[in-house]
């Protein structure tokens, strides 16, 4: 198991908003949020990060 989370490299884009079928992706200042408990880790948002800003953990479980 993991979680997808958006790190201080974002540059608030707005490129993984859209691309999220789950709309856990928010816009907010000065990055945008990922809601974790409404994320499903697709990775859509992370193919199409420009600056490779949104990360893949491992978790346990």
């Amino acid at each position: 198991m993991g979680t997808h989370f958006i790190t201080d490299d974002c540059v608030a884009c707005g490129a993984c908003e859209p691309v999220c079928p789950v709309s856990a992706i928010s816009a907010d200042d000065p990055v945008y949020l990922l809601d974790q408990e409404t994320c499903t880790d697709c990775g859509a948002c992370d193919d199409v990060c420009p600056v490779d800003a949104i990360k893949w953990e491992k978790t346990e479980g």
